[in-house]
């Protein structure tokens, strides 16, 4: 957590970031995107606070790649024809433009029109991860757990979104079983 992010997973690649967006507390699913003042505090954290406004339009270009990249990510290896759809919807916004800076080379994002940037990203930063490898892309192992990561353990063998938490529960949770009868 940063300061004024809530979310008990930062840090992951931008689109398992945006799906991170949502996650279980307790026993409710807390979800920081509700409003305008949540998408500030996501802009922020993954560096696109400068780049993107903070408004309801950009807010609903956000979520709707959010649901396409959650309907991906169940079968990341061979995504569905809905879930192709869902991400091809929001990449229709934008594109990269290549140009020649005095440094060299580089690659600038576009948008249609400047809410879909942020959405654009996430649903690119998607597509370069199925690239590298599809199954890296997992969901934390633990049952009561919703949120994703990419896995870049060098054995390729990680369960958990996060050892301390889920790891955690789930070691406590089988020796509670083994102790109790």
């Amino acid at each position: 957590m940063t300061a004024g992010d809530p979310r008990p997973l930062i840090g992951e690649p931008l689109s398992l970031d945006l799906l991170n967006t949502r996650w279980i507390e307790g026993d409710a699913v807390r979800d920081l995107l509700t409003g305008v003042g949540g998408l500030a505090v996501w802009l922020k954290s993954a560096g696109l606070a400068d780049r993107c406004a903070a408004d309801e339009e950009t807010l609903a270009a956000v979520l709707r790649a959010r649901e396409a990249l959650a309907r991906a990510v169940e079968a990341p290896a061979a995504p569905s024809e809905d879930a192709r759809a869902g991400l091809n919807e929001v990449l229709a916004h934008g594109r990269v433009r290549r140009v020649l800076t005095p440094d060299g080379p580089r690659d600038e994002a576009e948008a249609d029109r400047p809410a879909w940037l942020a959405a654009w990203l996430a649903v690119d930063d998607y597509l370069r991860l199925l690239a590298v490898d599809p199954t890296r892309i997992r969901r934390c192992a633990h049952e009561r757990c919703i949120l994703h990561f990419f896995d870049t353990s060098q054995n390729r063998r990680r369960r958990w979104c996060s050892m301390a938490v889920c790891g955690n529960r789930a070691k406590a949770s089988r020796h509670y079983a083994r102790n109790r009868g």
